[in-house]
């Protein structure tokens, strides 16, 4: 890579000389909103979602009419926060270290303040809170501005007592503003919401889980990449390097993908331009930043390890409730009601995994559904079953001078269920059905071709499954045969759905529980359009 271009980053926080960033600009006025008015809040997201990177641009955008000091609790070791005395002193030392940093001293703030804090912290082995706070108010007093305090990476220090105590002198000051000077505003930000700090606390410490920070304001800023911020950001990309890319295009894509989950975003980009372009099937950047170049990305990211996806998979072995709720949206597409006092759904929107869609539970995006059925179809139960063992060995027939050839996948997909399961006694129910074509497509075009489902489709009786393969999509219907007339509404919507994708063939799987059903595959005509139809 060519050190004097900028490029896009997905390790820590993001510098527009450096990096291709998304426009934050009206992000930072609603935050400076909240600040203006004088607001304690957090910013609480899920990780890697652009949050240092934020704080650091609003530390900026603040400086005109405010003394900012920006600390990181990251930077304070645990051994700091054994008791208030030792975290009072060592407190005291990061905030003078950071107003004082030589490259960028913080201005306005007295220095006679300032010294007779560093004197009292250094002198006094009894430092506490208190008296911490004391000089703090002091220092909020005469300074030439107001004060906002800024602290990232809550997370490290929220599980501890010290941490709360500490809470409960800044509510304190905050109460009591009128009479004793305190600082403006004052903004955490961490996963977790300080004010459910309970969901950090071991359960031997219950007591002590009343939040003092329920004096902070509700954080509703949209934290994610929009699809006209990603249009500006690869805008600036193409003026630098012309690779010709249709800019609407990928950012669309990359927001259907993603839904503007930054680290997704910027990985995406990152991929493309770095590992996609120069490859054996996409020598340039012309060739990457296209539409198969971008599912090329999709693929190496889905197939690649990093602490976001491994957090994702934590929390399914962590709540295994949660992981049974996940499984029933995936595969049978039950609509479940989202329920903020359930502690593992409380837990999957927080780290952003999940969210609340009009009162109903959903999966974040795109790229997580995609990684969590690649998970549920790789276990070693699903690659020893029957059918992923004979779709591995067939793998080879169904792509024909490089075209995946899906009514053959169809065809055979029938024959080899037919011969497992027809006979047994063995029932299960519908998403299970749907579980077992997925798991013997999942085979046959792992590693080529990249699959995920439409949510609009996903629910009890229906699911559309979009493949992409080299270039060509495929669209399969997988439903629930509930009798001939819902059927041929089912042919109907399929053909429309063709219209939206711009495609003349589709196909549709029915799983038919009917003892009198008839098994097999035909083609069906609709206008100009074909239908492959199989009945298992």
């Amino acid at each position: 890579m060519d050190n004097n271009r900028r490029y896009f980053n997905t390790t820590g926080a993001c510098n527009p000389q450096l990096h291709y960033m998304v426009d934050i600009q009206e992000r930072l006025e609603e935050i400076k909103n909240l600040v203006d008015a004088g607001k304690y809040f957090t910013i609480n997201r899920a990780r890697q979602y652009g949050k240092t990177t934020t704080i650091k641009a609003l530390s900026e955008y603040l400086e005109n009419d405010y003394v900012v000091v920006s600390l990181d609790f990251q930077r304070m070791s645990n051994a700091e926060f054994a008791d208030e005395y030792i975290f009072s002193a060592a407190f005291a030392a990061y905030f003078l270290k950071t107003v004082r940093n030589k490259r960028n001293p913080v201005q306005g703030l007295n220095n006679d303040i300032l010294d007779k804090l560093s004197r009292i912290a250094n002198e006094n082995s009894a430092f506490s809170l208190g008296k911490l706070f004391a000089v703090l108010s002091e220092l909020c007093e005469t300074a030439e501005k107001p004060i906002v305090l800024i602290i990232d990476e809550v997370d490290s220090a929220a599980n501890n007592q010290v941490f709360l105590d500490f809470l409960a002198q800044l509510r304190s000051y905050y109460l009591d503003r009128e009479n004793s000077p305190a600082f403006w505003s004052v903004i955490l930000a961490g996963v977790y919401d300080v004010k459910n700090i309970r969901n950090k606390i071991r359960a031997d410490e219950e007591h002590k889980v009343n939040s003092p920070w329920n004096i902070a304001s509700d954080f509703r800023v949209n934290m994610g990449f929009t699809p006209g911020g990603i249009r500006g950001m690869l805008e600036e990309y193409e003026a630098d390097n012309h690779s010709g890319m249709n800019v609407e295009e990928i950012a669309g894509l990359i927001f259907d993908y993603t839904s503007g989950y930054p680290f997704l975003v910027s990985r995406l980009c990152k991929l493309m331009d770095e590992e996609v372009a120069g490859s054996v099937s996409f020598p340039d950047k012309a060739a990457a930043w296209t539409k198969e170049g971008f599912l090329e990305a999709e693929k190496l990211l889905l197939s690649e390890k990093n602490t976001l996806f491994e957090s994702l998979m934590g929390k399914l072995n962590d709540y295994p409730s949660l992981k049974r709720k996940l499984y029933s949206i995936l595969f049978g597409g039950k609509k479940l009601v989202y329920n903020p006092d359930d502690p593992a759904v409380d837990i999957a929107v927080m780290f952003g995994f999940v969210k609340n869609d009009g009162g109903t539970l959903r999966i974040a995006n795109r790229i997580f559904e995609t990684r969590l059925y690649n998970y549920f179809l790789t276990t070693d139960e699903a690659q020893n079953s029957e059918l992923f063992i004979f779709a591995s060995d067939d793998k080879s027939q169904f792509v024909q001078n490089g075209h995946l050839n899906m009514e053959l996948v169809l065809k055979k997909f029938v024959d080899h269920f037919d011969q497992i399961y027809s006979g047994r006694a063995e029932v299960f129910d519908e998403e299970e059905g749907r579980r077992r074509f997925l798991l013997y497509l999942r085979p046959i075009i792992n590693g080529t071709g990249n699959y995920y489902i439409e949510p609009e489709t996903r629910n009890a009786r229906r699911m559309d499954v979009v493949i992409d393969y080299k270039g060509e999509q495929f669209i399969i219907e997988l439903k629930i045969w509930r009798g001939n007339a819902y059927h041929e509404r089912g042919e109907e919507q399929l053909a429309d759905y063709l219209d939206y994708f711009h495609l003349k063939k589709g196909y549709m799987l029915s799983f038919n529980f009917n003892g009198k059903k008839e098994v097999g595959v035909k083609e069906i005509h609709i206008g100009d359009r074909v239908l492959i139809e199989a009945v298992v």
